[in-house]
């Protein structure tokens, strides 16, 4: 299958990489395999890696991958989403992914590198952190 996630359970993120052919199918079963997950926390950020796709969504099948993560959202709250994408093609349909999942996410941000992505991602959460013990 050409996506595989890691889950780190103690720290809430998961990290998706999409990598070849990623049919709209494959997508949202992804997300039904999320919800079904009993190691899934019930709130976590996701740091998605789809450098290595090479698949172009359309803007209907982004609207659909927002619905499954609607759906997926019965079980588990999503925070911040850092994607990187360094395709033209693909980072522009990923910043159209920010727009249609904006309700659903925290904060999305796409990002040309991994490395890039993952520094927002840490930065964010750091914030959150630092923002969540100083209001205690």
């Amino acid at each position: 299958m050409p996506i595989t996630y890691q889950m780190d359970v103690a720290n809430g993120l998961i990290r998706t990489h999409c990598f070849g052919d990623v049919t709209l199918a494959e997508v949202i079963d992804h997300f039904r395999e999320l919800e079904a997950d009993p190691r899934c926390p019930c709130h976590v950020d996701v740091l998605l890696d789809v450098t290595e796709e090479v698949t172009i969504p359309t803007s209907d099948q982004l609207r659909n991958v927002a619905l499954a993560i609607a759906g997926a959202r019965r079980r588990i709250e999503f925070g911040f989403c850092a994607i990187a994408a360094s395709a033209n093609a693909l980072f522009g349909m990923m910043r159209m992914f920010e727009v249609f999942t904006e309700k659903y996410f925290r904060e999305t941000q796409a990002f040309r590198t991994i490395d890039e992505a993952d520094a927002w991602l840490t930065s964010k959460r750091a914030e959150s952190t630092s923002g969540v013990s100083r209001a205690t």
